[in-house]
């Protein structure tokens, strides 16, 4: 079983390094790692050349593949990433993101082996100077499903792996800037429902996410979007009744 891993960067280089180690330290020997560069006219491109070099070098099983050319933004660069992703699994690590452990891809796929449509798992909070903050507040459910991102978007993004031939021809929504990621985990989970296969909690933390990233820095849009793609898939009622228990959440805590 070979996991995909797709890495979009732009002007990356202070942030891209730790997330290529983490990716060249693992244990598991399947991976495809696919970076996708949107033109950086810094050094991103040179360290990405740099660790496809030393992964080639350590014929560790692991195949690199980078890419740079301009795009139209992170979900059309996602969606670059996968019409090229070959691998059973597709998994999102951004620039300056890591996985947590050498075998974190072992764990994962200790729990995939009667292929469930989705792999997820928790999530550590890091600063910008990689130190530990905090477990991210919305904590995955034991038993996850396309409506229980009414409560939030449950399980974040890069620890969220599906399964690729359901994945492949759902597309990010371009439209969006900085939600497309909740819009596209809503409809892959809404595609599995649809085959009646398993979602599956690895019980780990399989990411550990920087907490200075795009959608932190523009908070105010990321909501709004966040509001209009949930009005989408639950219903605009639903989704006001839901925000409002969002804001007695931040008070009752």
């Amino acid at each position: 079983m070979t996991f995909s891993i797709i890495t979009i960067t732009f002007q990356a280089e202070a942030v891209l390094q730790c997330t290529l180690d983490s990716v060249l330290t693992q244990t598991y020997p399947h991976i495809e790692h696919l970076i996708v560069d949107g033109a950086s006219k810094d050094g991103t491109l040179a360290i990405a050349k740099n660790y496809q070099q030393q992964s080639d070098a350590q014929h560790n099983g692991h195949t690199v593949i980078v890419q740079s050319e301009p795009d139209k933004g992170i979900y059309d660069a996602m969606n670059k990433g996968l019409a090229k992703a070959t691998g059973d699994y597709v998994v999102f690590l951004n620039a300056g993101d890591w996985l947590p452990s050498t075998d974190t891809l072992e764990q994962v796929a200790e729990k995939a082996a009667d292929g469930p449509a989705v792999l997820y798992g928790d999530t550590a909070i890091y600063d910008g100077e990689g130190h530990y903050l905090y477990p991210r507040r919305l904590r995955p459910p034991k038993s996850l499903s396309w409506r229980s991102f009414r409560q939030g978007m449950l399980v974040c993004h890069q620890a969220f792996y599906a399964r690729l031939d359901i994945a492949k021809d759902i597309h990010y929504d371009t439209q969006y800037k900085y939600s497309g990621d909740v819009d596209w985990c809503i409809r892959v989970m809404k595609a599995a429902a649809q085959q009646k296969l398993p979602l599956r909690n690895v019980e780990a933390v399989i990411v550990n996410y920087t907490e200075e990233g795009a959608t932190t820095r523009h908070h105010r849009e990321s909501l709004r979007e966040r509001f209009q793609v949930m009005c989408h898939h639950y219903g605009r009622i639903t989704t006001l009744l839901m925000h409002l228990w969002f804001v007695v959440r931040t008070f009752i805590r």
